[in-house]
């Protein structure tokens, strides 16, 4: 950590900062499997009723991937 190479109380601030911040990240990964688990319980029992709904959800769940530009010619 910078702490370590830098013995400032600015340096100290600044890793604890990234920590929490890696804790927070953690903590969300759980959240959104737990959320999409949950999808998929409520998912198993109504199916068919609600399918566009969870198409829908399933929709916003995953992430975008942007187009990549090419490198070179």
């Amino acid at each position: 950590m910078l702490a370590s190479v830098l013995s400032s109380p600015t340096a100290i601030q600044v890793s604890i900062q990234v920590v929490r911040t890696f804790n927070r990240l953690r903590e969300y990964v759980i959240n959104y499997r737990a959320i999409a688990r949950k999808l998929e319980e409520v998912e198993e029992r109504y199916d068919m009723q609600f399918k566009a709904v969870f198409d829908a959800i399933r929709q916003l769940m995953t992430p975008h991937e942007k187009p990549r530009k090419k490198i070179g010619f």
